[in-house]
Formats: structure tokens, sequence, C-alpha cells
């Protein structure tokens, strides 16, 4: 039976979670995706992320196979959003899902939706309904995965330095 559940991480696991940032980084790349092919995120993302308690794990059968952070509040890169709008208050508190990747060796497996769907949980456990996501325009394969797990496209926002163009996504849970 293999068992898989999701935990922060713990400055131990920056290792592998680096392994696994790389690998997307590498993965991107032989898509002809423009992604995460600039530098970030960079390690030291990764700890200020692991230190502050943000970052997340996904566990099968004893192996890390897959980082995702789960930022609390407002997100600078959100605050302005072209050719859409967010959905509900102009300064409501919501989740942000960010540095998403799965392990080469467990791709294919739909590893990516079911740390998503655990963060909506660890959101709804925080006290959030509101859970925002963004992702290149090019990544087809990371649209594909926000819309299965119930999210709407809202329109562009800029991820800062350098700035660049990614679709933003929002679910409401109840």
């Amino acid at each position: 039976m293999t068992t898989t559940y999701l935990r922060r991480s713990r400055e131990a696991d920056l290792p592998a979670i680096m392994t696994i940032i790389n690998e997307a980084k590498a993965y991107l790349k032989e898509q002809g995706v423009d992604q995460w092919q600039h530098g970030y995120p960079y390690e030291e993302d990764m700890i200020n992320d692991v230190k502050a308690g943000l970052n997340y794990v996904l566990i099968r059968d004893d192996d890390i196979v897959g980082t995702a952070t789960l930022q609390q509040g407002r997100d600078d890169n959100y605050k302005v959003i072209d050719h859409g709008s967010w959905q509900g208050a102009a300064d409501a508190q919501y989740t942000s899902i960010h540095r998403i990747a799965v392990s080469a060796n467990y791709r294919g497996q739909h590893l990516s939706e079911t740390m998503i769907t655990n963060l909506l949980t660890v959101s709804l456990e925080l006290g959030y309904t509101d859970v925002r996501i963004d992702t290149h325009p090019e990544n087809k394969g990371m649209q594909h995965v926000i819309v299965q797990n119930g999210f709407t496209y809202r329109g562009i926002i800029y991820m800062h330095e350098p700035k660049e163009e990614r679709y933003a996504y929002q679910l409401l849970l109840k």
C-alpha cells in the first residue's frame, strides 16, 4: 500500500527540495517554457520559506516527492490584476500557492493535484477560504493542474524582478 501525505518541511529537507526545484527548472526548459529559467526560485527563497514555516513537502512512502510554498495573507504580486479581477473584497486575506514542483521520478502520477488538494485543506485549517495561484502563460501542464483542482482563471498578474506576466487563478472555499 502506498502512503502519501503532506507535512511542513524541515531544514533537513532542503537538499531534497532543491533537487526537486532544479529538476523542475530542467523540465520546464525541455518543454520550452521560460518559467524559472533565470535563477528563480533561488536556494535562498527555499531556505526562507522553510524557516518561515511556509514550505510543505509531499511524502510518498518516506520519500520527499514534491514541494510547495503556501504564503498567508496578501501577496504584493497579486495587488494589480490586468484583464480581469479577483472575486470578493479588495482587502481580502488569502493564501497563495507558490514554487510548486514534483520530483522527476514521480512525474505523471498526479501528485501536483494531490499537493494542491492538501494545501487547500491546510488553507482552511489556517482560516482562509480564498486561495490563489499563478503560472507562466506557456506552462500548459500547470494550467491544466490548476483548473483540474477547481480554480478559475481571473486575469494577468506580474511577478517582480524581473517583471514577468503570469496567469492568475482563484478558488473560494466554503
